[in-house]
């Protein structure tokens, strides 16, 4: 199997990934053949310690950490591949072509499984509505922001009431930039809020990988110093 096939592969063990409490032993299966098959991919100092992760993993059968470390394991997967392929991910949309903004946002939201963290000041009702629906069932959402709160908590609220979705607000001073957060292990960055991007002007999503820990340590820490809305 190539590189490219091994990425096509592992992406879509990603967004087909069952939830922690469905285990489904024909997933598993194909999941460990892949990673084994990546790591065997790798130099033999870094391929030994990834085997020992999967058979760990492989130990504690199904439980949450098995869940945890196999996500991880596959993120890890995906974005070596994608770096030794194509690299990092990354589109640019054309001004008006605000569904092909939705579609790829879409995608990224879909490979999460444990985390979803927004990073964006100006969420607004229309993007509770546009993206939560495609979060996968038991994933917790975070939304970081600052500027349309008052009209952002009761759709959310109304939501979660709803759907019995977990999600977290949390808002902040001195941010400007937008991400998504996935799992704590992959990031992308946008050049427009959420709520609108390309409606008006070109955009981009980038995918961030050299900067990941620095990005995400940032946020991390506004994010525990942030004032809790909801």
């Amino acid at each position: 199997m190539t590189k490219e096939q091994l990425l096509v592969e592992a992406e879509d063990l990603l967004r087909t990934m069952p939830p922690k409490e469905n285990e489904d032993l024909a997933w598993t299966g194909r999941c460990h053949a892949v990673l084994e098959q990546w790591a065997w991919m790798r130099p033999t100092l870094t391929a030994e310690p990834i085997l020992k992760e999967l058979a760990n993993a492989a130990s504690w059968a199904y439980s949450g950490v098995a869940y945890i470390m196999t996500v991880r394991l596959l993120h890890r997967a995906v974005h070596d591949l994608r770096i030794q392929t194509a690299g990092p991910s990354a589109v640019a949309i054309p001004r008006g072509n605000t569904f092909d903004y939705f579609d790829e946002v879409r995608k990224i939201i879909e490979l999460a499984k444990i985390d979803l963290f927004f990073i964006d000041p100006y969420l607004d009702p229309e993007f509770v509505a546009r993206y939560f629906p495609h979060a996968a069932k038991g994933v917790k959402i975070r939304l970081l922001t600052r500027n349309k709160i008052g009209a952002l908590l009761p759709a959310v609220e109304a939501y979660c009431g709803q759907y019995g979705v977990k999600v977290e607000i949390r808002s902040a001073p001195g941010f400007h930039d937008r991400y998504i957060i996935i799992d704590e292990c992959s990031c992308y960055q946008s050049g427009a809020s959420f709520k609108d991007g390309a409606k008006s002007s070109p955009t981009t999503l980038t995918q961030i990988t050299d900067a990941f820990d620095a990005v995400y340590r940032t946020y991390q820490d506004i994010w525990i110093s942030a004032n809790q809305e909801s």
